[in-house]
């Protein structure tokens, strides 16, 4: 009787792995956002026949290694191709990544099957409430790694985005699990019609919500240029490079009319302080000439004690304004900062990663006033994190992403950081400007349609327009307190049914 349920349990194990696989191809750069709705019914299914706790959490862990082995593929290209860490160590500390990650789905897997004998509606809002609260922690602990929240495979083109911003993605990952797990918990002696009553109504009102007006104009729209210098990883930090690679920007500024200018992530490989100021004067006059401002990233040093400098990862606008500067806050582990040091510090001599150790800007940096818009910035991997987007909002009428992806090479990667962007831009109501080393730089609205975007690889500026929004989103307003309330009353709610009703139907 044992080995044929451990065989069943690899069958299932297997089948969770394939799962977790597939469900990659509801994220960009494929765009399939049905696919994760039924490769988690799929693993809802697992779940809910399992008896055993830990045969489902293996079932959630084997769906999470599919999940991120495939979709953080990237992080390999990082480590090894531009980063320098041997192939074997490379591929160990992404299996490491992953299996860390799917950690999460597997907590959500022990707790489906554990509360499996409670009332149908209860235990699906329960798993999807553990589902969420599990996305949410793995995008808050340790500084946190929300990429591939299940409710980014959902933009642009899925009915639910309607509730970005309201909920945000952890509310539109609650609503499509919750979809699922109600069917798959629905008994069959219950009519069918109730829950595609349910379904409807949940389905119908995102796609309505779409078309409700949560912000104003402001203003009349701004020409824009984004800047794409195409600077190979492998090129950007060397010595002899760097003539070509402030030529380079300097010729996509001068040939820009627009009235805000946006280069990529320290664009320009100098500390700012070692810039030529005539160099600075020639993009400073430019845009003076443009009436406008042009946005361009350096890294910083900044004194800190006899013995010791701070550097930042910052942008610094010039122009007709007045100077300001934004410095990069939620940095990237091991790529700009090493997170406890004693323990980790000998990979700072594995990779070969320029300035991998930054200090933190200020987490109540103020929108910059440029073009006559404010501009609210962030830097790379902090448009990951939306409940810090918003603290520059309702201020800010514009958000500006810049980044440098030429990390990831040809992968997956820059398309998926893409659709966050696009979130992002649903949850605030607001343009995104994405900056980008080698792209993807594109104009994104502010219901997260992309306007316009570079062909990847290509040294070029995007010129275009951008609308400026005044108001609040709900989402702008709370951030994730809404989701985490309903997180809260889903669970509280559950349990106190458990305790006082038997499972009647």
């Amino acid at each position: 009787m044992y080995p044929s349920k451990e065989i069943d349990l690899k069958s299932k194990s297997f089948l969770a792995l394939v799962l977790g696989t597939l469900t990659v191809l509801g994220f960009a750069p494929f765009y399939y956002f049905p696919v994760p709705v039924i490769t988690i019914l799929l693993l809802f299914h697992l779940w809910r026949s399992s008896t055993q706790s830990w045969h489902s959490a293996v079932i959630g862990f084997s769906f999470g290694m599919g999940l991120f082995g495939a979709g953080v593929t990237w992080l390999y290209v990082s480590l090894h191709d531009f980063g320098g860490m041997p192939l074997p160590i490379a591929v160990v500390a992404l299996l490491l990544l992953c299996a860390y990650l799917s950690l999460f789905p597997a907590l959500t897997g022990w707790f489906a099957t554990k509360i499996r004998h409670i009332h149908f509606s209860a235990w699906a809002a329960c798993v999807s409430a553990c589902w969420v609260m599990s996305e949410w922690l793995r995008g808050t602990l340790f500084t946190g790694f929300p990429w591939l929240t299940l409710g980014y495979s959902q933009v642009p083109a899925s009915p639910l985005i309607g509730y970005a911003p309201i909920l945000g993605v952890y509310g539109i990952s609650l609503l499509l699990v919750f979809s699922i797990a109600l069917y798959i918990a629905w008994p069959k002696q219950k009519n069918l019609n109730h829950y595609l009553w349910i379904l409807g109504g949940i389905w119908v009102s995102g796609y309505g919500l779409q078309h409700y007006q949560w912000v104003d104009p402001e203003g009349s729209p701004i020409t824009v240029s984004l800047l794409q210098g195409n600077i190979s990883q492998d090129l950007k930090w060397r010595e002899d490079h760097l003539v070509s690679t402030m030529n380079t920007y300097a010729d996509l500024v001068l040939e820009s009319n627009s009235r805000l200018i946006v280069t990529p992530e320290i664009s320009i490989p100098l500390f700012y302080e070692d810039v030529p100021t005539d160099y600075l004067t020639l993009l400073s006059d430019h845009a003076k000439q443009n009436q406008g401002d042009v946005l361009i990233g350096f890294a910083e040093t900044v004194p800190h004690s006899i013995d010791r400098n701070e550097y930042y990862n910052s942008m610094f606008s010039m122009g007709s304004s007045p100077e300001q500067r934004y410095r990069k806050h939620h940095l990237v582990p091991f790529g700009e900062f090493i997170p406890f040091k004693p323990l980790f510090g000998w990979i700072i001599q594995v990779l070969n990663i320029p300035l991998s150790d930054f200090s933190r800007g200020s987490l109540d940096q103020q929108p910059l006033d440029l073009a006559g818009q404010k501009i609210a910035i962030n830097i790379c991997y902090e448009d990951v994190f939306g409940e810090e987007i918003i603290l520059q909002l309702p201020q800010a009428s514009i958000l500006v992403n810049v980044s440098n992806d030429a990390w990831f090479g040809r992968s997956i990667g820059p398309r998926q950081h893409l659709q966050i962007s696009q979130m992002r831009a649903l949850e605030t109501g607001r343009y995104m400007l994405r900056a980008t080393n080698t792209g993807v730089t594109a104009i994104i609205n502010e219901r997260g349609q992309i306007v316009q975007e570079l062909e990847m690889f290509v040294t070029q500026g995007l010129h275009g327009t951008a609308q400026g929004f005044k108001g609040a989103t709900p989402y702008v307003q709370y951030g994730n307190t809404l989701v985490l309330t309903i997180i809260g009353l889903c669970l509280s709610l559950g349990g106190f049914i458990a305790f006082f009703r038997k499972e009647n139907d």
